[in-house]
């Protein structure tokens, strides 16, 4: 079976508290995109005594025996019998920038399983072992546009609001670390409700849908505020990090005409 985990933004992203179990309570509303690694998975022979994994493209960094794909053939195999598998990741998907690609290649990787030996598994029971894997992995047993609050696991379906909108997402190549991101954030509660801001025109986001990582993010590595204020210069009707970065996004109503210094960047381009 081949499958192909697909990438998200963030619009907007508030942090409004920490908690007792040291994750924090966020909201902000996960938005699919079209960027997509590929996820292959065969049975190995009887003779096999473990699963494989062999990872192509994009380096995701760190050793394959510790891939999140790993992982989540273990957490699916602590409660159903099946094959040892023989599995290949294509990365696509940049690793530490903010688009979920570890989440999306977990959560891919579980719903591979359930299809392939047809397990009696439901979506809500993907999405329990999901979170156990990545507070945003949930997200991508279904991967549509939702309004996320707690850690990222409680969803709100949203009609989307980029329909027909260009996207282009920029990537230096600098891998933020989420744990340092939180640690250096402020919480805060918003007075008024994401959804809310998200239903006002496009143009209007630049001065209403934040993403509160941006300001320690963007001290440490002033090179992604650069790249943010280029694509408004070039035209973006909003321009935002992604998660806890390194990705910038633009949104535009057409083609952009972007400098060759950003063009270089671009792992993304495309009609939302």
């Amino acid at each position: 079976m081949v499958t192909f985990p697909i990438a998200k933004i963030n619009l907007g992203l508030n942090i409004t508290g920490r908690r007792d179990d040291g994750f924090h309570n966020i909201e902000t509303i996960f938005y699919p995109v079209n960027l997509c690694d590929a996820l292959e998975l065969v049975i190995s022979g009887s003779d096999a005594k473990r699963d494989l994994l062999s990872v192509t493209g994009i380096d995701p960094g760190g050793d394959p025996e510790d891939n999140i794909v790993l992982r989540a053939v273990e957490s699916m195999r602590s409660a159903y019998s099946f094959p040892y598998l023989k599995i290949h990741l294509h990365k696509s998907i940049p690793a530490g920038a903010g688009l979920g690609g570890g989440s999306s290649d977990a959560a891919h990787m579980l719903k591979a399983i359930a299809r392939t030996f047809e397990l009696p598994v439901s979506t809500e029971e993907l999405k329990a072992v999901s979170l156990g894997l990545g507070s945003d992995c949930p997200f991508f047993i279904d991967t549509r546009p939702a309004f996320a609050s707690g850690r990222g696991e409680i969803m709100e379906p949203l009609d989307p609001v980029l329909e027909g909108y260009r996207l282009v997402l920029v990537n230096p190549g600098i891998a933020v670390s989420t744990k340092e991101a939180y640690r250096n954030c402020i919480p805060g509660k918003p007075v008024t409700p994401l959804t809310e801001l998200v239903s006002r025109p496009l143009e209007e986001w630049k001065y209403l849908v934040f993403n509160d990582f941006e300001k320690s993010v963007f001290t440490r590595y002033p090179q992604l505020e650069e790249i943010k204020n280029q694509l408004y210069k070039c035209g973006a009707s909003y321009s935002s990090m992604s998660g806890s970065g390194s990705t910038i996004y633009g949104i535009f109503e057409g083609k952009p005409s972007l400098p060759a210094a950003i063009e270089d960047l671009v792992v993304y381009e495309g009609v939302v």
